[in-house]
This record gives structure tokens, C-alpha cells and sequence, in this order.
């Protein structure tokens, strides 16, 4: 069984859409996404440095518009092979389309929405984030309730992203929990904690005036690891999901739980599947990273797709 996922945010990197939009379809597309959100795709996606990319407000778009250009470039159309879809973060709302709860245009225009709010909520915060890598998952988890941090994206193989406030996660640099380090990550605020809040209300507000279908295709949501079967709750969960924990580890179990022998990761890949490998080593994975990994991408669909 084959399983497609969708990357969040830091997995982006300079030039990394340039290559696909080689192709009229895909340049086609992301110049009406551009002109429909009012926020120049094409070019964050090719010549536009690490730091512009890395603002909360450009890379939230620029992730869902490189996974579904990748994703419909790679199946054409035709998603019979898949079985299940997850995304990490950001990457919910790429896996929504891919379900087709909703469609590529309503998740462009609700993912300008998440990045903006979820960058004015950050705003003179004091708050960011920190990657714990190692040490048990209890012991790291309690360290960050004592002082006082959010364990915000748990995922899994030995690393969770701390959130709070700088002064909170200073101590924890200065003090890691044992057998585990502490790595200060470059980004403005504290992603998935009770900050964005305000994030929240404001994606509400877009989803209830968005369509929302049932998903064609079994879909994972980042709160529990859970199947869920419903496009209206699964677009709640990705609502709540801005301002709560990441449970990125609990996907990876149920993917294996339910058999999957391949997963897929689309642009801008890597990201998910170094997880994956390390985390659930049976699953065989493949990162399409540009159009020259399509050939072998069709093989690797071919090889696990279906329910058999």
C-alpha cells in the first residue's frame, strides 16, 4: 500500500520549484495562484533567497503550491494507486487537496490566510522554537512542562520541537535533558502553542466559507495519528492543529499499523521520509525532489500502489 505525504515548513529551500515549472501546466497554475492570493509564487519558488522563503507568511503558500504542482505532475489525475494521505504541519492543507476534501485553489487561498495570522501572532512575542534531539520521550517531554514550554511538534526517531518563550528555552539549551541536545531553530514564534490562538479564529472564519467535500482518499491528521473519515473534521482539525502539538510520530505508527510498504514524499521532499526511515525502517520511502525523479517515482507507485 502506498501512502503520499506532504512536508511543513523548514523543509523548503532556495530554487526548489524552479525546475518544475518548466512545464506550462505547472507555470500556468501557480501564475493564477499568485494573482488569486497576491503573493508572487514564481518568484519565492525560483530566485528568491533562503531568508524571504523562510518568512512564515511566504513559505506556508510556497510548501502547498510545490506539493500539489508535484503531486498532480506525478499522478496526473489519476490517485487510484494511493491509499492514504498525511502532511506535516502546513503540509494538512496540501493532503486536504490531495483528498480532495478540498479543491487546489481553496487550499492556496485558506494556506495565504494560515501564514499571514500565524506570522501576526508571533509578532513581539518573545517566543520561538528549539529542536530536542535525543533522550527518552518521557524524560524530554517532562523537562519541557517544568519550564514551562510546549512539546509542539513530537516527530518521532528522537526529535521534538520545543515552543515558548526565548527566556524558557535558553534554560533548556543551557540544561538539556539527559542524553538529549538542544538545537535553536530560525523561525518567529511559537508555532503550535496557545500563541497562534489568534491564528486560529482567523482560519476558522475562511474554512466556514470554503467548500468541503467528503475525502476520496483515507486521510491522517496530525493530532492523533487518526484515519478520519469526515472533510468537515478534518478541516476543524487542521483549524486547531495551528495552535496545538504536532503528532507526527503517532501518523508514522499508523501508517505502519495499517501496512503501507511505501511511502512517498512530494516537493519539496526529504524531510518526512528521513523520519520515516528512521522511525518505521520497513516502509520503503521515495522524496521526488525534481522532475528528473519522476520515472522512478512511477515505478516506485506502480510497485506499492493499491490495497494488495
Amino acid at each position: 500500500m502506498l501512502a503520499v505525504l506532504a512536508p511543513g515548513q523548514g523543509s523548503q529551500t532556495p530554487g526548489f520549484l524552479a525546475p518544475w515549472l518548466e512545464s506550462d501546466f505547472a507555470r500556468d497554475l501557480v501564475t493564477k495562484w499568485s494573482a488569486a492570493i497576491n503573493l508572487d509564487l514564481l518568484r519565492l519558488g525560483t530566485t528568491a533567497d533562503a531568508d524571504e522563503i523562510r518568512d512564515t507568511a511566504n513559505a506556508q503558500p510556497l510548501l502547498v503550491a510545490g506539493g500539489l504542482i508535484g503531486a498532480a505532475t506525478l499522478f496526473a489525475g489519476n490517485d487510484s494507486a494511493i491509499s492514504y494521505v498525511a502532511g506535516h504541519s502546513v503540509g494538512e492543507i496540501t493532503a486536504a487537496a490531495l483528498a480532495q476534501i478540498i479543491d487546489g485553489d481553496t487550499a492556496l487561498s485558506l494556506v495565504r490566510t494560515r501564514g499571514l495570522e500565524m506570522a501576526k501572532a508571533a509578532l513581539n512575542t518573545n517566543t520561538g522554537m528549539s529542536a530536542v534531539l535525543g533522550g527518552e520521550r518521557d524524560v524530554v517531554v517532562a523537562a519541557l512542562h517544568e519550564l514551562g514550554l510546549t512539546p509542539a511538534n513530537e516527530n518521532g526517531a528522537g526529535q521534538i520541537v520545543a515552543a515558548g518563550s526565548l527566556d524558557a528555552l535558553a534554560k533548556l539549551a543551557e540544561n538539556p535533558p539527559a542524553g538529549a541536545r538542544v538545537r535553536a531553530l530560525a523561525v518567529s514564534g511559537a508555532f503550535h502553542t496557545s500563541t497562534m490562538q489568534p491564528a486560529v479564529a482567523a482560519l476558522a472564519a475562511k474554512v466556514a466559507s470554503a467548500t468541503i467535500s467528503e475525502p476520496k482518499l483515507s486521510i491522517l491528521s496530525n493530532k492523533d495519528g487518526a484515519v478520519v473519515a469526515s472533510g468537515e473534521e478534518m478541516m476543524s482539525r487542521i483549524v486547531g492543529q495551528v495552535a496545538g502539538p504536532v503528532r507526527w510520530d503517532l501518523c508514522m505508527e499508523t501508517l505502519a499499523k495499517l501496512g503501507v510498504t511505501g511511502v512517498i514524499e512530494v516537493p519539496p521532499a526529504g524531510t518526512l521520509v528521513g523520519l520515516v526511515k528512521r522511525a518505521t525502517p520497513d516502509i520503503e520511502t521515495f522524496a521526488v525532489k525534481s522532475p528528473e525523479d519522476l520515472p522512478a517515482a512511477k515505478e516506485f507507485v506502480t510497485k506499492h500502489g493499491g490495497n494488495s
